[in-house]
Order: C-alpha cells, then structure tokens, then sequence
C-alpha cells in the first residue's frame, strides 16, 4: 500500500499543514484537563469566582482552538483524500487504456471495474481516517501517559494493568477479522462478474427462459459475500461493549483509588478528575489506532489487486526508435505470419502472405474459427505476431507509434459498438474536428442517411448506452459511417454488412466502392455475394489460406470456396 502513497507527492503542503493542525488540536486537547484541574483545586474549592471565569474563559479559547484545528485537519484530509482517489483512479484508467486484448482477458473486464472503484475507495477512506487517527491519536497516548503520570505515579499503575489486557484483546481481534477483510473484495468481484454477465446477457437469459437459475446464481454470490460481511460485524460489534467494558472498569478502579488518595490528602480532587480525562484520552486513542491497524489489511488487499494492474506492463508498447512511412499509401502486407492466443496448443493462424494494395479491395472468407479476426486484428496490432511480419507501406507495424499506426486505420468491428451520445457525435468519434457535411456526407455513403432523417432529431437524436435503442442493421451502418468519415488509408470491415438486407448490402458496396477509390479495403465476410466483386478473394480454413484469387479463379481451383459458394447460390447463381 506504500507504494500507492507516491501518488501524494502533489499534496506535500496539505499533508505537512494536517500534521500541524492535528498536533495543535492534540496540544489544546491534553491542556483542557489541566485548566479543569486548576479550576477545582484553586477556583471552586476556595469559592474564587473570578479565578473560576478567568480560567474557564482559558478554557473555551482553548475548546475553541481544538475544534478549529479538527475542522481545518479534517477539510485538508478531505482534500488529500479525495484528491488522492481521483489521481489514482486517473492513473489506473490510463494504464488499463494502454492494454493490449490479452492483458484485458487476463485480469478480467469485471475486476477491473472493482479495482477501479471499490477497491481505490477503500485505500482512499483508509488514508482519509488514518490521517486523522494514525497521527492524532499517537499524540494524544503518549501526551496523556506524560500528563497522567505528571498527576498521579500511584493511579497510573491501574492503566499499566488495564492497557496489556485493552492490547491483548484487540490483537485477537485483528487475528480473527483480518482474513475476513482479505477474502471480501475477491467475493465483491464475484458479484460484479455475475451482475454484469446477467446485464449485458439479460437477452439471452430471457430467451431461454434462465431468469430463475441466474437468479439463484447471484444470490449464491451474493449471500457469499453477505456471510463474510455479517462476520465481520458482528466482530466489529463484539468489539465495542467489550472495550466499554474495559474502559468503565479502569474508570472505576481510578475513582477507588483515586478517592483513597483524596482521603489521605494525598491528591487533590481536581487531579483525580484529570487524570480521569486523561486515561479516558489514553484508551480511546489506542481503540482509535488499534481500529485503523484493522482496517489497514483490507486496504491492503485493495493496494495489492490496485498494484496488480499498475505493474502489468502492457505487452504491446510503442518502439523506443519508431518509424513513420515515408509515403501513406495504404499498402498492408503480410509477410509469413503465424499467431497464436496466449495459452491455445494450436496457432490460430499459420504462414499467411499476401499484399492488398491501394484501390484494391481484398476479400477474406472462410469457415467459423478460420482465423478471419484473427488476421485482420493484427493489422491495427490489438496482438502481436508469434513470427513474421505485418508490413503498412512497407514499415512494420511494430516499428511504428500505435497513435501513427491505428490513424491510418478505419475500423469496423464485428460486433458495432456504439455511445452515450447523438448520432453525430458517435459518428465524430472517428475523426473529432468532422464539419456537419462530413458527418452528413459519411452518413449518406453509409446508407445510415435514410433512417437518422425520419428520426425527431435527426443528428441530434441520441443513442442509449450501447445503441440499444437501434437496430443491429442501424448500428453497422453507424459504424461504417464512424470509419467512413475519418478517410483513412486503410479499411478495415469485420463482417460488417451481417445485419444489412441484400439491397442495402449491394447499395452500400457500390458507394463504398467510389469512395474508396484511393484506399486499402479490407473485408470479411461470409456471404459470397459480398466478396464475389473484390479484386482478390482470400480463402483461409483452419488458419491457413488454401485459395487466394478472384471468384472465377476460385471456382476452378478452390475446393473450400466452392463448397462455401454452393452452400449460398444457386447452380443459376453460380453460372452466371
């Protein structure tokens, strides 16, 4: 958790000026006693009433002291606290964002999500209190043991015997609660993995009708958690009358005792009352950081899974000596590339070469599980080769600063993944500075133009989180237009055009096909009607390509491509 506390250094002077404040209201809060102290031996017993108001005048300023130094602490604490959660959860997020897919899949999009809220709020709350206790309450024991001892030698033998047994118990407390706290946050991710999944599946749970066994399914999680976080309170409320306990039985020992003394004229009342305060402060405070070195394992916990995800390096980093292109053609070339996922036995795709030139529009087919993705993922370098190289104008993509590499890029992605926002602004997200005709012009060659006119807003129609609010068709062509209106070098559609009907299909390809006049197209799909026209079909099956040429070529020399072309046309179809 150390580590963590590097993100403070901005917050030198409001940590230095919480201590000052801290140890002034400790100060005027171990002097309090001593004013009472002096008002009851030479004020009240002897009947001076001005001793009296002049001394508790004393006493309110310095009442007054204390509690503007615990409000200025407790604001600056504030402020270091919170300030501290933004800036590590800033840090966090702008690691995450620099992960590769694998690093995601490794930790898990669930995790992150507790790690980057719940698991920062508990170190957060943890620095916020232990700034107030971990340096007032120290102060105020090892003050009040001074002052109690400046009082009475005798009476301070009543909290030697007291405070071991205070120790004792609280030490076993900590043993029993502390691995409670520990096994907390991997059951809160439990619920969170569960909660998401039946969220973003809540169709498919619907539509088999699994609505009672997820239920029962995060309930499990769910009373998990509750029965770790039950114990632990019920520890917690252990705890508190049994420290009461102990507390009360040293405040009467002390007034036994103390009254013995009084008797024998060998204290004065006002001392016993002080020393009274004085071992009340005493306890308290070692309750106070007892109860922080409690909480301390839990932020622990939180820090270490925090750490985990600041120390996993991204695996795909720009290069120290990047390259840039001289010319921005749009030229992709794959040069004998093998892939393989993190953990699979099998490469998912094997000795792939080919080039796709500018004005070109390279198709890619093939079965499920072919390695369609999987190749083009490597183009934009969400993963990096096992051997060979991807090659944008010749340079390898390695070579080159993702920001240069993916700005040459327009991206579709198979699944379309839209935002909170207007329409114009989802479509913006591919290229912020767009004018309304550029937006408007991409919209119109992604045939998206026909249904945002006959929505109320037109452009400033808004979509709900994850376009829920359109059909798949809608949020394809949202998608298209969002690549469209960056004008890149290099297209990449990732079966696109599965959601569009034919004609839509057929009238989209045909605007695409004038815009994209100067720019690499890369398509893949699985409808042979969509690649019949390209300028070079690529046929990949089990991560090899066993065809590769235009559609009549592939008919004559392609045993998988014709099996796919006659699983789709007619012998009609196919002969004309």
């Amino acid at each position: 958790m150390l580590r963590l506390f590097r993100f403070l250094r901005p917050y030198a002077w409001d940590l230095f000026w919480v201590v000052a404040f801290l140890f002034g209201q400790a100060i005027a809060s171990l002097y309090l006693p001593t004013l009472m102290s002096d008002i009851v031996n030479n004020g009240m017993i002897s009947g001076d009433t001005g001793y009296i108001v002049k001394y508790g005048l004393y006493m309110l300023i310095v009442a007054l002291g204390s509690t503007l130094c615990s409000v200025v602490a407790s604001y600056l604490a504030s402020i270091v606290g919170v300030g501290f959660g933004r800036d590590t959860r800033a840090r966090v997020f702008d690691h995450v964002e620099n992960y590769s897919l694998h690093e995601f899949d490794r930790i898990g999009t669930a995790s992150l999500i507790t790690r980057t809220t719940n698991d920062i709020t508990q170190v957060q709350t943890v620095l916020v209190m232990g700034l107030r206790f971990m340096v007032f309450s120290p102060i105020m024991c090892i003050g009040g043991i001074i002052m109690a001892i400046s009082k009475d030698r005798h009476l301070t033998m009543v909290l030697l015997t007291i405070l071991p047994f205070m120790i004792l118990f609280m030490g076993i407390v900590a043993k029993m609660i502390v691995p409670l706290f520990q096994s907390m946050q991997a059951k809160l991710d439990k619920v969170n993995l569960v909660l998401r999944e039946n969220l973003t599946g809540i169709r498919v749970i619907r539509a088999f009708n699994r609505q009672r066994s997820e239920n029962a399914r995060f309930d499990a999680a769910n009373r998990d958690l509750t029965g770790v976080s039950i114990r632990v309170n019920q520890i917690m409320a252990m705890m508190q009358p049994i420290m009461m306990l102990i507390m009360n039985c040293a405040t009467i020992a002390i007034i036994w005792f103390g009254g013995v003394l009084v008797g024998q004229n060998a204290m004065q009342i006002g001392d016993m009352m002080a020393f009274l305060q004085y071992a009340m402060l005493i306890m308290f405070s070692i309750i106070m950081v007892t109860i922080m070195f409690i909480m301390i394992p839990r932020a622990q916990a939180s820090a270490l899974r925090i750490n985990e995800v600041l120390d996993l390096a991204p695996e795909i980093v720009d290069p120290v000596a990047a390259r840039q292109p001289g010319d921005q053609q749009g030229r992709v070339e794959f040069q004998d590339v093998t892939f393989s996922y993190p953990g699979a036995e099998m490469p998912a795709i094997s000795h792939i070469a080919f080039t796709a030139g500018p004005g070109e529009v390279t198709a890619i087919i093939g079965g499920t599980g072919s390695g369609k993705s999987s190749l083009i993922n490597l183009i934009p370098r969400f993963y990096d080769v096992d051997s060979g190289r991807v090659l944008i104008d010749g340079v390898d993509v390695r070579e080159m600063t993702m920001h240069d590499l993916r700005s040459r890029i327009g991206f579709v992605p198979q699944t379309p993944v839209l935002f909170s926002g207007t329409i114009a602004e989802n479509i913006r997200y591919g290229k912020a500075e767009a004018t309304d005709e550029e937006v408007v012009h991409a919209a119109e060659v992604a045939q998206a133009s026909e249904f945002i006119t006959t929505m109320p807003d037109g452009y400033g129609s808004m979509v709900s989180q994850g376009g829920t609010n359109l059909s798949g068709g809608q949020k394809q062509r949202l998608s298209i237009a969002r690549a469209l209106v960056r004008e890149p070098g290099i297209y990449i559609l990732d079966d696109t055009f599965s959601a569009l009907d034919f004609k839509t299909d057929a009238r989209l390809r045909a605007r695409l096909k004038q815009e994209t006049t100067a720019s690499t197209v890369i398509i893949v799909a699985q409808r042979v009607s969509t690649v019949m026209d390209a300028d070079r079909i690529i046929v990949l099956d089990n991560g090899q390509i066993v065809g590769m040429g235009k559609h009549r070529e592939l008919l004559s020399t392609c045993q998988v491509y014709r099996e796919i072309v006659s699983s789709q046309l007619s012998e009609e179809e196919i002969a004309g």
